[in-house]
């Protein structure tokens, strides 16, 4: 499992985990569109930690400079 995103990659993936945890504590989203939402968000958490996005692998997407 190599790393496959880049620095800005995550940092905007952990931006948007933010909003929709704002926006749910705000409860501007609720139901079935916050579970969603969430997860989603949780995703974006996780792959952000790991650097590793496994959607990325089979669309043969890499935003990581090479080299780094």
């Amino acid at each position: 499992m190599n790393k496959n995103m880049g620095t800005i990659d995550r940092v905007i993936r952990v931006i948007l985990a933010i909003v929709v945890i704002i926006l749910y504590l705000a409860g501007t989203i609720t139901g079935v569109a916050a579970i969603i939402l969430g997860i989603i968000a949780a995703i974006f958490i996780i792959t952000s930690i790991v650097g590793y996005c496994p959607l990325y692998v089979p669309l043969k997407i890499s935003t990581r400079k090479h080299g780094s």
